[in-house]
């Protein structure tokens, strides 16, 4: 492959509306193609409740059960011991929005344009937001008689097309964004660009150091966080604001409507998505957390976290629903480095969030099915993108039409219930609209490196990308290049296959820097 080849893409891909999506037949034929199970004997004949526990931020070295030595986690922990600990297990960007469109779609955000080159994710005010003609993994279950409730953080878009009720759940209740994007007495997101156009090197420095010193001791008052419920009546979305909303006590209500929902679902079967707002910063805790943790503010505040998800998980016992529920917790990406001890850990990988570095998009991520999945650490490669075929494939009925045509993911059914090898063998690491990196079984080449937040290195074009061997060096610190010739050969062939099958939809975020 040519060298000069691995540059950005800018083409548009164009979309099909979301009906003939759903009945379209395509086959992607490529190395990170969609595969799905034809094992149906081996799966479940009832349909499973899907519980998605998503924490945002929250590092790879930052639950006990995968290393960190101060921060109790024991319902995660437990959840880890009785189910399934992945340990090579990947989102598809290093930042909030992208990522969680990717796992809502199953698609990369190149293929839907949920991404930015300039801006990295949505802001308030946002007059795009999710695109209508996506099908997100909520509509799909809709379509297959499911119950779907969200209780935490979108950043998807907060305009009123773009909210969680209009694609795909019944319910809503939480932020738009992220915690940290309503500051009071701080220049808003079209002020912010004005402030970083105009060379004004002083005037930004003073406002980030502001900033930083309220991340650092933060205040209620120093943000004015919108609280929204959303849902649908009489044919009518009803959507209600409350403004500021407590930020302390977001962990615990999130927790409180989840486990209303379980109550409430009687015998159908439901789809339960909680996206945290934290361990992102500002970090605020309820009362019966604060100093509990031996790591601090960011202890607590993911130990309220591993609360929550015992919560639910005796909610699932109450309600005589756990032995049908698959549940997944997992994060949005690696830790915000940048905010120090109001920040989280990568473990013993390199870097974090906003980088294609291991820290930035390999995420902890654990799988429990209590009496389904057999338990034990797993280490194939697996994504988030993975997460819509997977339970297309456990709720399909024979009646149910494949949704999956178009999708990045793979269906790790057979991985899952019965240890069988990953069908993900490879693995795209984007940043914006470039390609940064590819991984192929243990080994990860990066064409470009990149740290992020004002720490790491510079932007690098390597003329000779670095090659990596995860397994004997998961922090990336031994280029091997020179050694593997073939492997050097091998992954730049199938980083190219990877591009050549990838239209690229320009980047949605970036739409707000246009004319208008």
């Amino acid at each position: 492959m040519a060298k000069g080849k691995m540059s950005d893409f800018n083409s548009e891909y164009s979309r099909a509306t979301k009906t003939v999506m759903l009945i379209a037949i395509a086959v992607f034929a490529t190395a990170c193609s969609p595969q799905t199970s034809e094992r149906d004997g081996n799966k479940p004949t009832q349909r499973p409740n899907i519980v998605v526990l998503f924490a945002d931020d929250l590092g790879y070295g930052d639950l006990s059960s995968y290393g960190h030595p101060y921060i109790r986690t024991p319902e995660i922990d437990e959840l880890a011991r009785q189910g399934q600990r992945w340990t090579d297990f990947y989102v598809a960007a290093p930042v909030c929005s992208p990522s969680r469109g990717a796992l809502l779609t199953g698609r990369l955000p190149v293929r839907t344009g949920i991404y930015g080159n300039a801006i990295r994710v949505y802001f308030p005010g946002e007059p795009w937001g999710m695109p209508g003609e996506e099908v997100t993994l909520a509509e799909a279950l809709q379509d297959r008689g499911y119950k779907t409730g969200m209780f935490g953080k979108w950043h998807l878009g907060d305009g009123p097309d773009a909210l969680p009720t209009r694609h795909g759940f019944d319910e809503w209740f939480g932020v738009p964004y992220s915690n940290d994007m309503n500051w009071v007495g701080e220049p808003d997101f079209e002020a912010l660009v004005k402030l970083s156009m105009s060379g004004d090197v002083e005037q930004q420095a003073m406002f980030f150091a502001r900033r930083a010193a309220k991340y650092a001791a933060p205040e209620e008052a120093f943000w004015e966080a919108p609280l929204i419920t959303s849902r649908k009546v009489d044919g009518e979305f009803v959507d209600t604001t409350e403004q500021p909303t407590q930020q302390s006590t977001l962990t615990k209500r999130y927790t409180e409507e989840a486990i209303n929902f379980i109550n409430k679902s009687g015998d159908d079967p439901f789809f339960l998505y909680v996206p945290y707002t934290m361990p992102h910063t500002p970090l605020f805790r309820s009362d019966e957390f604060v100093g509990k943790s031996l790591g601090g503010r960011y202890g607590d505040v993911v130990e309220e976290i591993d609360w929550s998800v015992g919560a639910i998980q005796d909610a699932l016992e109450k309600a005589g629903v756990l032995e049908n529920t698959l549940v997944v917790f997992s994060s949005d990406n690696g830790p915000w480095l940048k905010m120090h001890e109001e920040g989280g850990r990568s473990g013993l990988l390199r870097h974090g969030k906003g980088t294609t570095f291991e820290g930035g998009v390999r995420v902890p991520t654990v799988f429990s099915w209590p009496g389904t999945l057999p338990s034990g650490v797993v280490s194939e490669i697996g994504s988030t993108l993975d997460l819509f075929a997977t339970v297309m494939a456990l709720s399909k009925m024979p009646q149910d039409s494949d949704v999956t045509t178009g999708v990045d993911g793979f269906d790790l059914t057979a991985t899952l219930l019965e240890k069988s090898a990953s069908p993900r063998q490879e693995m795209p690491y984007y940043r914006g609209g470039a390609l940064y990196a590819y991984r192929k079984g243990p080994w990860k080449m990066h064409f470009i490196t990149e740290g992020a937040y004002d720490q790491g290195e510079a932007r690098t074009k390597h003329n000779i990308p670095q090659l990596y061997h995860l397994l004997r060096d998961p922090s990336e610190r031994f280029d091997v290049s020179e050694k593997y010739p073939e492997v050097m050969a091998d992954l730049l062939a199938a980083a190219a296959d990877h591009q050549q099958s990838v239209n690229i939809k320009g980047p949605l975020f970036d739409r707000r820097l246009m004319p208008r």
